[in-house]
């Protein structure tokens, strides 16, 4: 378990968004169908069959997606209804495609559910989170990874000013590791 650390915010607003911590009660649904949207999951692993997920939730992720931080629920302003999760964490010294000599850079991960995709929210959670980061945190690099097939998220990538510096196998895919510093996010 990393000792680096990250972010601690419990809430981080934006525009349209509230990144928070889960409702478990509320959230439930939503957090389940981003695990088992084949179309969400098309470029990381896949679905995963719904009962299976459940009982991970309701045993191992209730608790920790609620205490874990940098692990945020991305809400709708106005509804607050869960449209997605955004995660700012440590990246396992282990993973493929450290850019430091000791790893566990920050990584930024992203899902949406499917009626959320096209409007920009993933932008703005992204953006949101690393400009929270990067007021609390020292300048280092983060890291975002994708499927290279999947352009969207290489086009997100871009746009948020990250660039890629190598690419690996995992999911039985190529997949493309970008890198930005945190310190162009500070406001």
């Amino acid at each position: 378990m990393s000792q680096s650390p990250t972010l601690s915010a419990a809430e981080i607003p934006s525009e349209r968004l509230l990144l928070r911590r889960a409702l478990l009660d509320t959230d439930r649904e939503g957090l389940i169908e981003l695990s088992t949207d084949p179309d969400v999951r098309a470029y990381i692993g896949g679905p995963r069959p719904r009962s299976e997920v459940e009982q991970h939730f309701d045993s191992v992720l209730a608790a920790d997606a609620t205490t874990r931080p940098g692990s945020y629920v991305i809400a709708n302003n106005a509804t607050n209804r869960v449209i997605g999760m955004v995660m700012l964490s440590r990246r396992s010294a282990g993973s493929p495609g450290p850019v430091t000599g000791d790893g566990e850079e920050l990584e930024l991960g992203y899902e949406l559910r499917r009626g959320a995709w096209g409007a920009g929210y993933a932008f703005e959670a992204a953006t949101a989170v690393l400009r929270a980061a990067a007021g609390e945190l020292p300048d280092q690099p983060v890291l975002l990874t994708t499927q290279t097939a999947n352009t969207r998220s290489l086009n997100l990538a871009t746009r948020l000013g990250f660039r890629p510096v190598s690419t690996f196998e995992e999911y039985g895919a190529e997949q493309t590791l970008c890198t930005a510093r945190l310190s162009m996010f500070r406001l």
